[in-house]
């Protein structure tokens, strides 16, 4: 948010002294390996997407997880996939095949203890899928690392 210092805060003003800056979203290209259904209006869907990037060892590491970014046909095209392609299933967690490849916008990256990639998305969200890439060309764990902020 970008403002004068000498303006003062009205709620719902579309113009004036204030304005909402948003820079352009980075994106990586990331591999759906876990789904879980979603909430609400959601909740007969598996719409809650882990994906992950590759390391230098050739393992496949979670990186984010996001829950928007698609429309509702694209909602029920990826829900079909996880239905048809489900590995083992972890209480409500489906892990599915290592095929899918997401395009994930999201705002900056950070180190993170929380993930075994060490990495992890901030506002992550899916921008695209991709269904004319393979999971093997999808980005590297370096890649995202080089971008660390």
């Amino acid at each position: 948010m970008l403002k004068r210092r000498d303006s003062a805060y009205q709620s719902g003003r579309k113009v004036g002294h204030w304005y909402k800056w948003k820079r352009e979203p980075l994106v990586a290209d990331c591999v759906m390996m876990y789904a879980q259904r979603g909430n609400g209006r959601r909740a007969s869907f598996y719409s809650d997407y882990t994906f992950g990037c590759w390391n230098e060892a050739g393992e496949l590491l979670p990186v984010g997880k996001a829950y928007s970014g698609f429309t509702d046909e694209e909602l029920k095209w990826l829900d079909r996939f996880v239905r048809q392609h489900t590995v083992g299933r972890f209480g409500p967690v489906r892990e599915v095949e290592k095929q899918l490849v997401l395009e994930v916008a999201f705002d900056s990256i950070h180190e993170s203890k929380r993930h075994k990639s060490g990495l992890a998305m901030r506002f992550p969200r899916i921008s695209r899928i991709r269904k004319d890439k393979p999971a093997e060309e999808a980005d590297r764990i370096a890649t995202l690392q080089a971008i660390v902020t």
